[in-house]
């Protein structure tokens, strides 16, 4: 094992590997350049809109329960309706990423977006509410599993720099998202029907760059280093191993970084769809709460591009896993103590501790040597931690209403930054699924 830090940002190129693997193999033709530059804004538009439909929704809660007649525990289960339609849509990214393209699927995903976000205020019921919500998150869903896939294809030896770029603008679409909501729902006459569906123009905005991407199903026509394709060394004959990959459950890693996927996002989905009503609750203004949470949220747009090039300067990513944890912790506690008091202070703990979601990204990448491998352990990753997430803002909602409080809620978000750190550092130990399947 070489002494030096692990960096993918300076890594070698893998030419053997990049001509077997149908995911990262380069695709000879003209206007390489043009289509790195329109992916690389179709990855920032996208995940601007990866949040907007949770975080809006999460701003104007306590509206939409009142006018569809929602109950505590009907509300919980409307914000753990991310986390599954995440883990049920997410595990079909890679067949269809197989069959029509990373691109195209992504494509496609914004474009439900777009429908989902239109639908949605037209709901007159809870059932039509869930379903409209349920599109747009389907195609959150298969953009959430296929981000780290399209920066593994087109940008292989630039993965910290590019995933902390689409991260970034991922927090960015969150956070405004949080604080712009209630103020435009104010300024156009109060009506949460049409706060809500303002979004939909920056879905319709996220579909354009994809289009002429549609057909590239084989990724841009330069080597893993940026050479003119064809270029690279000849590759030798693959191995068994490489042609029949075992299951990715056989990993103890993949297992980790699951687990560690799905309390990030426990704590993320949890935070988004709670904290304002927390705040709300404590008697705090709703403009100022749906700011608490954008302040929440904004941390995540520094920090989003820094921790994933810090990680992947890192031989073993635990100690970011750990000091991100100490912040929930922390901010949990205050929130349970003083919750109007430190208010401000709170929330920006929060919002580093969620910054583990960038670095769970960075660590799909950085836990598989291939790009096929990358897609199966994206796949197995995410689906089986929005699995693993889905009770908690449940769990969240009864808690709430039958021990009349927030004090029983709060203590167990922060008891599971403790399992978050264990997993976590688990996960950030330097080795690949390759290695143990």
């Amino acid at each position: 094992m070489p002494d030096e830090p692990k960096t993918l940002d300076a890594a070698p190129a893998r030419p053997s590997s990049a001509l077997r693997d149908p995911i990262s193999a380069p695709q000879t033709g003209r206007g390489a350049r043009w289509t790195l530059g329109l992916v690389s804004v179709g990855l920032v538009l996208a995940a601007l809109n990866l949040r907007p439909a949770i975080t809006s929704l999460g701003a104007l809660l306590e509206e939409v329960s009142a006018t569809l007649h929602m109950s505590g525990t009907v509300a919980g289960v409307l914000t753990s309706v991310p986390p599954l339609c995440f883990a049920v849509f997410g595990i079909t990214a890679p067949r269809l990423a197989r069959r029509f393209g990373p691109a195209a699927v992504v494509c496609a995903g914004m474009a439900a977006i777009l429908a989902g976000l239109l639908l949605r205020p037209l709901a007159t019921g809870t059932a039509g509410f869930l379903a409209a919500s349920a599109l747009a998150l389907m195609g959150i869903a298969v953009s959430n599993i296929l981000m780290p896939v399209i920066v593994k294809r087109y940008f292989p030896d630039r993965i910290g720099s590019m995933t902390g770029l689409y991260s970034m603008a991922l927090a960015l679409g969150t956070s405004l998202a949080a604080a712009l909501t209630v103020p435009m729902t104010d300024a156009l006459g109060g009506d949460w029907r049409l706060g809500l569906g303002v979004w939909a123009v920056l879905a319709a905005l996220a579909v354009l760059p994809w289009l002429p991407l549609v057909k590239d199903r084989n990724g841009p026509a330069l080597t893993e280093r940026g050479a003119p394709a064809g270029t690279a060394p000849a590759a030798s004959a693959p191995s068994a191993s490489e042609t029949a990959p075992r299951p990715m459950y056989r990993s103890r890693t993949a297992w980790a970084l699951a687990c560690f996927f799905g309390l990030q996002a426990t704590g993320a989905y949890i935070t988004m769809g709670w904290m304002p009503q927390i705040f709300r609750d404590a008697g705090v203004p709703a403009s100022t709460a749906g700011v608490l949470l954008a302040v929440t949220m904004v941390m995540g747009v520094p920090l989003a591009f820094v921790i994933p090039r810090l990680a992947t300067r890192m031989r073993h990513q635990g100690p970011i896993v750990v000091a991100l944890g100490t912040c929930g912790l922390v901010g949990y506690t205050g929130l349970l103590l003083a919750p109007a008091g430190g208010a401000w202070i709170w929330a920006v703990l929060l919002g580093i501790s969620n910054c583990s979601f960038p670095l769970a990204l960075t660590m799909i990448g950085m836990r598989s040597r291939t790009g096929a491998g990358v897609v199966r352990l994206s796949a197995f990753a995410q689906s089986v931690g929005y699995l693993i997430s889905i009770p908690g803002p449940l769990l969240v909602g009864v808690l709430y209403q039958h021990s009349g409080g927030w004090g029983v809620p709060i203590a167990l978000m922060g008891g599971l930054m403790i399992p978050q750190m264990i997993v976590g550092t688990l996960a950030g130990r330097d080795r690949t699924v390759e290695d143990e399947t």
